[in-house]
């Protein structure tokens, strides 16, 4: 556009105007131009910062469309004080931000390579869906101030637009809800191979467990570990929170929690406390996000003696339930 016909174009007229573009761009983008002309809207170009100049006669002005791309810093302070009033002139804001190089089916007119993103959302839009947001605010300017303004879109065609993206979008949400279960199912199944599959029965000892998650995966983990002839050591933990996180540092737990060490030919079992301050050493130097935080409860079985000594770290003292006597 010649400089000439530019400064034609930003005259703002002194009938009402359609729409008002606000930009800092040289022109209008042609989508939006020819989406414009086949509507048969009255439209003018404005510099952002020019707004001020026309504020009092936002009463000739059915909608604003604001092109945000290439704002400075002092610019974008200016925008909220213009959106504020524009609202309080009962006239509806279209941000537009970047443009995006993929094309989007248009139901009623041309397709264009190019789409737009509204400002606030992630998603593209055609077209179509801002001559929509258009028409539903000359819709409200004509109802709050009785101006008249060009009709929407036919109600049934609006309909098919977005009964056709609302099947769209229903369709990508089953699918991710689908992908995300099938995902969780296998999460659980690879949680549950870290927990024993043979638990170390003898004539002095018989072990039975239960581990039933609420979700897919869970966040409580237990082991039963044979450290040698004469020593059985297990524990059970539960990790603060539910879902993935909590069971990712099931999986940590286990890793962490070292019953003995080895050192040449000999080795040493660590005690219960040493076995929960060792882990609890650990985890604070993992320095986990979310301050995630864990119980547990660590016994060590001496098979042959029957002693049994534990220790806890912030978890529930365990149960001792003995034949006809009450649980301690």
């Amino acid at each position: 556009m010649e400089k000439a016909e530019l400064l034609t174009a930003i005259e703002l007229s002194k009938n009402f105007t359609d729409v008002l573009y606000m930009t800092n761009q040289e022109q209008m983008p042609a989508e939006v131009k020819r989406l414009l002309k086949q509507r048969k809207l009255t439209y003018s170009i404005r510099p952002i910062d020019e707004f001020f100049q026309i504020r009092e006669r936002l009463d000739l002005i059915g909608t604003v469309i604001i092109d945000t791309k290439g704002l400075d810093k002092s610019q974008q302070q200016k925008l909220a004080r213009i959106i504020q009033a524009l609202e309080i002139n009962n006239i509806g804001v279209i941000l537009l931000s970047s443009r995006l190089e993929v094309p989007i089916k248009s139901f009623s007119l041309t397709p264009a390579k190019t789409s737009f993103s509204m400002a606030g959302t992630m998603e593209s839009v055609s077209i179509d869906e801002l001559w929509v947001r258009i028409s539903v605010n000359l819709a409200y300017r004509k109802k709050s101030s009785g101006l008249a303004v060009k009709p929407a879109l036919p109600p049934r065609q609006v309909q098919t637009i977005y009964r056709n993206k609302l099947a769209e979008q229903l369709s990508m949400t089953g699918a991710m809800v689908d992908n995300l279960s099938e995902q969780l199912r296998l999460a659980g199944l690879v949680q549950q191979d870290f927990l024993p599959t043979q638990l170390p029965n003898c004539s002095e000892a018989r072990w039975a467990t239960v581990f039933i998650p609420a979700e897919w995966v869970s966040g409580d983990i237990y082991d039963i570990v044979r450290i040698d002839e004469q020593h059985i050591g297990f524990y059970v933990a539960d990790v603060v929170g539910h879902g993935m996180p909590a069971a990712l540092l099931t999986i940590f737990l286990k890793q962490a929690l070292v019953m003995r060490e080895t050192i040449d030919n000999n080795y040493h079992i660590f005690s219960p406390a040493e076995v929960m301050k060792n882990l609890n050493v650990r985890m604070a130097g993992q320095k986990l996000s979310g301050y995630q935080f864990a119980t547990c409860c660590y016994c060590l079985l001496n098979i042959k003696t029957l002693q049994l000594t534990y220790a806890r770290g912030g978890h529930p003292y365990p149960l001792l339930i003995k034949p006809n006597s009450q649980p301690e």
